[in-house]
């Protein structure tokens, strides 16, 4: 090769441009990771790296919650596992077992009893013996157990509210029905009983409304064989009369023969156990005699006892 002219001076060695590294290429070999020389085999876990990084992002988005949701983003857990302990609890309590109530009973044991009977009220039985009058065997100690509706409807009596009602007789007693309810009508209809000075009026309805559940009332005369029956629980011992829900209940036995404080005057007595049991089935209670000598209230149990008092057989004397 000839030499080199000699430069100028003052001239500059030219430098050749240094090459540009490929994209593709590791400029620095040297930092390259080297894989240790044996067969490739899959990472054990290769999900490790991308869940650690879910963590991270799931424990972010909590904190963003609770600073905006405040005491709520606390509230939220505490009321879920609540409402899960208590759904557990109730799960775990064994069902209810259907039993049979009294009103079903009653029910099934008594033809046309309404649904829902309200609180009973009846005079109880005698605490002593009462002497059994000679009538005694003038009336059936136990009939069918059925009862049945006496048909008709009567004039209104009296004015103000009306009510309502239906006479019913039991089955196998040897009553004529009209008979007791015509009995029945001139009680009620009287101006000394409750309608006195248009307070309400009354009339008795036949069997078609007593179908339909139009009538305010029922006055059922029953055998004292059947009084449990028909007023459940009251305890008449088969003596005394009850008013049962919506049924003034008329024992046979007293209705026949009275009791001894009113000392045979059964018709009387028939006034009064009618306006006494009515008069519950009208949302009376009991009363109390007011002194010697003076007259009974209707709502007094005169069949157990005048304590001192005079029959009477009127609301309004």
């Amino acid at each position: 090769m000839p030499p080199l002219p000699p430069r100028p001076a003052g001239a500059r060695t030219p430098v050749p441009p240094r090459p540009r590294p490929r994209p593709d290429v590791d400029p620095d070999p040297a930092s390259r990771t080297v894989r240790a020389a044996g067969p490739l085999v899959a990472d054990r876990d290769p999900g490790r790296r991308r869940h650690a990084a879910a963590h991270v992002s799931q424990a972010v988005r909590l904190q963003r919650f609770a600073r905006r949701h405040g005491w709520r983003a606390y509230a939220i857990p505490v009321l879920t596992v609540a409402t899960f302990l208590a759904l557990f609890q109730v799960a775990r309590q064994p069902a209810p077992v259907d039993t049979p109530t009294d009103t079903a009973v009653l029910a099934a044991e008594q033809p046309g009893a309404a649904d829902t009977l309200a609180a009973a009220e009846g005079e109880g039985a005698p605490v002593a013996p009462v002497p059994v009058p000679d009538q005694a065997t003038g009336y059936v100690e136990k009939g069918a157990g059925t009862v049945s509706v006496v048909d008709g409807t009567s004039p209104v009596y009296g004015s103000g509210p009306l009510q309502r009602f239906v006479v019913e007789v039991e089955d196998g007693i040897e009553v004529d029905g009209p008979s007791f309810a015509t009995a029945v009508e001139a009680t009620l209809g009287d101006p000394r009983s409750w309608g006195a000075g248009g307070a309400m009026s009354f009339q008795r309805v036949g069997a078609a409304d007593a179908a339909a559940g139009s009538y305010d009332f029922k006055v059922t005369l029953v055998s004292p064989g059947n009084m449990e029956v028909y007023c459940p629980g009251v305890g008449t011992g088969g003596y005394t009369s009850c008013r049962y829900g919506e049924r003034a209940v008329v024992n046979l036995a007293r209705w026949e023969t009275a009791v001894p404080d009113y000392a045979g005057d059964i018709a009387t007595y028939r006034q009064y156990v009618v306006n006494h049991e009515v008069g519950h089935a009208l949302g009376n209670g009991h009363e109390e005699c007011p002194g010697p000598g003076l007259p009974a209230p209707v709502m007094q149990q005169q069949t157990l006892g005048l304590e001192g008092c005079v029959k009477n057989a009127w609301p309004f004397p």
